[in-house]
């Protein structure tokens, strides 16, 4: 039997939405092993004068809980 957790992060990126996905996943990889899914809760943009200036990406990250 195995058991998944499920977090909430929230990242950003001054480069794309991507990116931010992309950095945010990377980050928790730093202190969560065994990532096996993210899922897109939530996405936006700041904007400054007419342009976007950061993207940011509510993430929910699935990892399996070490067991016995």
């Amino acid at each position: 039997m195995s058991v998944a957790k499920v977090i909430e992060i929230i990242s950003s990126s001054k480069v794309s939405l991507d990116d931010a996905v992309t950095q945010g996943i990377a980050k928790a990889s730093e202190t969560i092993t065994g990532i096996a899914g993210a899922w897109i809760q939530d996405q936006s943009v700041e904007v400054a004068n007419g342009k976007v200036t950061m993207y940011k990406v509510t993430l929910k990250l699935t990892f399996v809980l070490k067991g016995d």
